[in-house]
Formats: C-alpha cells, structure tokens, sequence
C-alpha cells in the first residue's frame, strides 16, 4: 500500500470520549476480583512474619532500653551539639551560629528593618483578595 495517505483523526466529541471511558470501567470491573484473603505463599522461604500493627495482643508493651533510646537521641542532635568541632569543610560554615555583635535596633548602621512602600502595601492587599477569592470558591 505505497501511495496510500491515512486521513488525519478528528477529535472525539465528549460523548464518544465519555462511551469510550464508560466502557473501559466496564472492562475493568468485570475483571477485578476483590481478594479478602491472604496465605503465605508456600513456595517462599519467609524466616520471619511481621506482626499486625493494629493487632492488640501482638502489641505488648517491651521495657525500653536506656542504651538504645540514648543512642537514637543523640543521632537526632544537631552536629554542632554531637561534635566539639567541624567533622567535614561544610560544617565550618555556619558552625559558629551565635551573633558576633548583639542586635541594636537603634542603631541604623547594623539594624534595616523591613520597610514597606506604596507599591508593596498595595500587592499585599491584592495577594490578601486573591486569597480570599480562591477560599470562597
């Protein structure tokens, strides 16, 4: 079929494409089974079975242990809280994090406030009634 052109598609109206999905959940529903219950599978080595999170008699409470919980705790610290000094370059920056000069807020050489002018008093009402307009939809 060399000289034959196929003519290019139409798009399809809403109500084919609605037909067409129509009978796709169709298809799909007369397929789908609901599986209500579960086995291991046999030909599976599993060691171990996990217990059911929501089970309340395989919730037992175990004591704690100290040793364990002070090691979790001391691996959610912050570095420089876990170490004396930097471990690598990338710690040096920021490792020092307390201010060199305390803040004087009358002071206009260390202290810029943030300043509002016209223009961004007037955007901050617009964003404020674009927000309110998208809450009320």
């Amino acid at each position: 079929m060399a000289g034959v052109t196929k003519a290019p598609k139409e798009p399809l109206d809403p109500v084919s494409q609605n037909k067409i999905f129509c009978e796709t959940v169709r298809k799909e529903l007369r397929h789908q089974r609901l599986h209500t219950e579960y086995a291991m599978n046999p030909l599976m080595q599993v060691h171990t079975i996990t217990r059911k999170p929501s089970s309340w008699h395989d919730n037992i409470e175990e004591p704690a242990d100290d040793k364990f919980l002070k090691l979790i705790h001391h691996a959610a610290l912050e570095p420089p809280k876990k170490y004396t000094e930097p471990q690598t370059t990338s710690q040096e920056i920021g490792w020092f994090s307390t201010p060199l000069v305390s803040i004087n807020r009358n002071d206009p050489r260390l202290y810029f406030p943030c300043r509002n002018s016209e223009i961004t008093k007037y955007m901050a009402a617009m964003w404020r009634l674009k927000e309110m307009s998208k809450d009320k939809r």
